[in-house]
């Protein structure tokens, strides 16, 4: 699944692309992507004539900001954005289509077809689900050590649930939960409420620094995902456990085991992080 680096590498490229173009028509082939509005010809009429001023992000979820709306779109497993010229064949994966008056088009694909697009009046859809449901991301400046902490001494969920938690971390997913918490020295099991502010401290740091620098390197490609220019990520060459099981650590030399913790398939080593 796309996690925040990777959305916001597609962010980054998308604005490179299409910014500042206007949307003649919308093509929609598979109607379930469109959660707001429901209808999908009000979907269509919304869009219609209005050009695309800025993309921004929250957590995993784009935000394009057009004239006088705001289109908030999930990628979910496999969603990709891409911008073709018309004359470019239609892969059978493409299911929403924005025809721009100059000819391109922003084409979304999606294998599973799990993605979401929201409409809102501009200027109101941070106000409303889903992005009011989000936590800070590590970028943002309320992603305090006081808040964490606070978070943290609020529950007694294991701190791998608690980073995967959207409202408490926005952006963070299983890749990034796991590299961060080998960087911070702590087992995934361990009790959120039972962690000394140091603890603490370390693993906010660590999900910062992670995320900081998997954006630099645009990224983790892991199976399918790439980016909108169809480019792989760079950060699974500097992955530490992740997908790393019974391959040595290293820093310690013992070997990465893979785990399951709430339900999802976690990577350790087991002398790092006891």
């Amino acid at each position: 699944m796309p996690e925040l680096p990777e959305v916001e590498t597609v962010r980054q490229t998308l604005k490179q692309l299409v910014l500042n173009k206007q949307i003649q028509d919308v093509s929609i082939f598979w109607e379930n992507i469109i959660k707001r509005p429901q209808d999908p010809n009000d979907f269509k009429q919304w869009v219609q004539s209005q050009t695309i001023r800025d993309i921004e992000r929250k957590g995993k979820f784009l935000i394009f900001q057009m004239d006088d709306i705001a289109m908030v779109s999930h990628l979910r497993m496999e969603g990709k954005f891409g911008v073709y010229e018309s004359s470019v064949r239609k892969p059978k994966h493409t299911h929403v289509i924005f025809h721009f008056t100059d000819g391109t088009e922003l084409r979304y694909d999606d294998v599973r077809k799990f993605g979401t697009m929201h409409l809102f009046e501009k200027g109101t859809e941070r106000e409303r689900k889903p992005l009011n449901q989000l936590g800070p991301d590590p970028f943002d400046p309320a992603f305090t050590l006081d808040y964490f902490y606070e978070r943290l001494k609020k529950t007694s969920r294991n701190i791998k649930a608690v980073l995967l938690d959207q409202s408490v971390v926005g952006g963070l997913g299983n890749i990034y939960v796991d590299e961060a918490l080998y960087r911070s020295r702590v087992h995934p099991e361990r009790i959120a409420n039972q962690l000394t502010l140091e603890e603490a401290k370390r693993i906010r740091q660590a999900s910062i620094d992670t995320i900081q620098e998997a954006v630099g390197q645009g990224g983790t490609t892991i199976r399918s995902y790439i980016n909108s220019q169809g480019e792989m990520g760079m950060f699974q060459q500097k992955l530490r456990v992740y997908g790393k099981q019974d391959t040595d650590c290293l820093d310690c030399g013992s070997p990465i085991v893979k785990l399951k913790v709430s339900g999802r398939g976690t990577h350790i080593c087991p002398t790092c992080q006891k």
